[in-house]
């Protein structure tokens, strides 16, 4: 790994979270993801299961975490399960983990081979009623790929039909939303990592330069710096390709007098960063950029001031549109008539704010949580409002993270130039 080794007190904590959680008599059994094969005989990146990351901090296939704290034989109660170190497959695809080193990453003292599981794994669950199994319950995951974790719970059923079932994400879900102290620590790494890369940007965008130039100039940075790479994949779109939420192409070139939308961050230690600034490519805003962007900033604060304990996403994301919809008009972008006869399904002011302002960020940027329930302290959001406007080619988003507190929150990315004035005079520094 890149990144130096994280204190194992979060994965402890994390642990003891999930097993307090967990029904009386019960056996959790977690998996890796599996390595999934691309084209020929290669692989794509091995990315580890969030779930059993978030348990262990162990970031190798072949993984597993049973816990079993009524566990009578009391070695048992916590097992972290590692593939054998082969010295001819280290030959070709590096080193893996030693028991002493697992047991340093993770704080699990018993460390067991992945070839002699079968033969340990029948007598525990025999001696429990309920056994907790996982699956991907993101609300935003989408796609036909089926993934370990079904592959396994369809074994198990069938090799035990009359034990209870139970679904570890429902515990997940909660627990993971809410962030530790510790686990902040780590997450406040990332940002200042992809604050760095920021401020170092800041002096490389001129006219002519290439999205995909920027791009390197990010995967750099975030490397020199120990992170792991980018938390997903980097959009760097300038001019009218801003309008497009999701644009990887970064295969363009930034022209002068356009903006260029740029919307990535780090990843360290398994926990991501999520930050995204619009910049001018001359490094000075017209009039009418500055205005629209003024008015995103505005949006941005606001939508901040409303994130406090207690608040669920919906009636926050609807009075964001309400002042939205001001703005917009403030801008001329909307009539009094349109927002009068606008379509309550289909508000106005979605024509040039089409995306939510917040998610939970984590493990995953995008991470889990119960998203019908209010806000509480600990859980880590984005906020990111926007303004797409077709008719100017323009396409503006500012975006910082932050940190729910038993008060209201703390930006955790304050320190990373907003204001227009503020990147103008860094830009021409």
């Amino acid at each position: 790994m890149k990144y130096l080794p994280l204190d194992p007190e979060i994965f402890i904590r994390n642990r003891s979270r999930f097993i307090a959680a967990m029904d009386r008599n019960s056996i959790a059994v977690f998996y890796s993801n599996d390595e999934v094969p691309s084209n020929g005989d290669a692989f794509y990146k091995f990315k580890q299961s969030s779930d059993l990351y978030w348990l262990t901090g162990i970031n190798q296939e072949g993984t597993m975490v049973i816990l079993f704290p009524d566990n009578p034989d009391i070695k048992y109660r916590e097992v972290l399960v590692l593939v054998r170190p082969n010295e001819m497959k280290e030959k070709w695809d590096g080193r893996r983990l030693r028991a002493e080193e697992a047991r340093k990453l993770s704080g699990i003292e018993t460390i067991v081979w992945l070839d002699t599981i079968e033969a340990l794994l029948p007598s525990w669950i025999h001696i429990a009623e309920n056994i907790y199994l996982n699956t991907n319950e993101n609300d935003r995951r989408s796609g036909p790929l089926q993934v370990s974790d079904y592959r396994h719970i369809a074994a198990i059923k069938q090799q035990y039909p009359l034990h209870q079932y139970k679904r570890s994400a429902v515990i997940l879900k909660q627990l993971r939303a809410v962030k530790s102290p510790q686990e902040i620590v780590v997450m406040q790494l990332a940002m200042d990592i992809t604050r760095n890369t920021f401020l170092r940007l800041l002096k490389f965008i001129k006219p002519g330069v290439q999205e995909y130039e920027i791009e390197a100039e990010i995967l750099h940075s975030f490397l020199s710096q120990r992170a792991t790479g980018p938390a997903y994949s980097s959009i760097i779109a300038s001019g009218d390709r801003a309008r497009t939420l999701h644009y990887v192409f970064n295969n363009q070139e930034c022209k002068e007098g356009e903006l260029v939308l740029m919307d990535f961050g780090a990843e360290y230690g398994g926990y991501c960063a999520d930050l995204t600034r619009t910049v001018p490519v001359s490094g000075k805003f017209t009039a009418r950029q500055k205005e629209v962007y003024n008015g995103c900033l505005y949006l941005h604060d606001y939508a901040k001031s409303l994130l406090k304990p207690g608040i669920l996403l919906g009636d926050y994301t609807n009075q964001v549109g309400e002042e939205a919809t001001s703005v917009f008009l403030k801008l001329g972008l909307l009539s009094s008539e349109e927002v009068k006869n606008e379509d309550p399904n289909n508000r106005a002011y979605r024509k040039y704010l089409y995306h939510g302002i917040s998610h939970h960020l984590g493990i995953d940027v995008h991470d889990i949580a119960m998203r019908t329930e209010p806000l509480k302290p600990g859980m880590v959001l984005t906020v990111e409002p926007g303004i797409y406007i077709e008719q100017e080619q323009i396409g503006i988003r500012i975006e910082n993270n932050v940190l729910i507190t038993e008060t209201g929150n703390r930006d955790l990315m304050a320190d990373i130039p907003l204001k227009a004035d503020e990147i103008e005079a860094l830009m021409k520094a």
